[in-house]
């Protein structure tokens, strides 16, 4: 799979996505990477801990979240986006679910859109990407997390977003999907999907896993957010040996070092 300017072997490897909130809210780091300067460091700073991919984000999407207008959400991202297109060489992904938002991005230099509710919100998102030619990270939500078969009706939708993609033309090479840990699903459901990873790669595409610092590993392991390193990687490490290509994270530098780790075990011959 290409990403901006890099070729990514998403059938072999598991590649590591760095967290750029530049909200005043997010539930990890709200309010610290808000002035562009500040941003533009931690870029560099994930850069050197070994980040493949920079993931900007402008409006937080934690439980009861404030909702961010198509404008301001724009001011936050587009800025942020052209600083990092100027002085680092690194595929730009913009976390956003609102086309206004997603065109701007785009123009402004983003290389791959991922969309919290998998083109579900506004059916105009899917007609964006497709007609940037950009790849696209589709996640899994609900409203309400009720199931009946919790695991083969998370595939179910996920395929759904699968066909609104293709409907409006976006290629199958550019399609990437997301469980959606931490999003329309209890507790017990986010560390089931955890556990059955494997079983989203039926569909055919590659995976990200975002379970990052989320309450999952809080209320697992009684800790608050800032404390919640060890358990990310736990999570990590499942990824991996789980198949997927890509983690999205708040601390590069300790995921990287799982990942190569988990990898190296994953990939040992006797």
């Amino acid at each position: 799979m290409r990403i901006g300017k890099r070729d990514f072997d998403v059938q072999n490897k598991t590649y590591v996505m760095g967290i750029l909130n530049v909200t005043p809210d997010s539930f990890s780091d709200g309010g610290r990477y808000q002035k562009l300067d500040q941003a533009l460091k931690h870029v560099e700073g994930m850069l050197s801990e070994g980040a493949d991919v920079i993931d900007v984000g402008g409006e937080s999407t934690r439980p009861g979240y404030r909702f961010v207008s198509d404008e301001e959400e724009i001011e936050r991202v587009t800025p942020v986006i052209e600083g990092i297109r100027a002085r680092f060489d690194v595929p730009v992904s913009l976390d956003t679910y609102k086309p206004e938002v997603a065109r701007a991005g785009i123009l402004a230099g983003a290389d791959l859109i991922n969309d919290i509710w998998g083109l579900k919100y506004d059916e105009e998102m899917a007609k964006v990407v497709a007609a940037s030619g950009l790849p696209c990270c589709l996640m899994h939500n609900r409203k309400v997390p009720e199931y009946q078969e919790f695991v083969k009706e998370v595939l179910a939708d996920l395929q759904e977003s699968v066909q609104i993609a293709k409907g409006a033309g976006i290629s199958e090479d550019k399609i990437i999907l997301d469980p959606g840990v931490g999003f329309g699903k209890t507790y017990e459901h986010n560390l089931e999907i955890i556990n059955r990873l494997e079983e989203l790669k039926i569909l055919g595409y590659p995976v990200l896993l975002g379970a990052s610092r989320k309450s999952v590993i809080g209320l697992t392991l009684d800790l608050p957010v800032e404390e919640r390193i060890e358990g990310t990687i736990v999570t990590t490490v499942f990824g991996v040996l789980k198949g997927c290509a890509f983690v999205r994270v708040h601390n590069v530098r300790e995921n990287v070092r799982a990942v190569k780790m988990a990898e190296a075990i994953k990939n040992s011959t006797a």
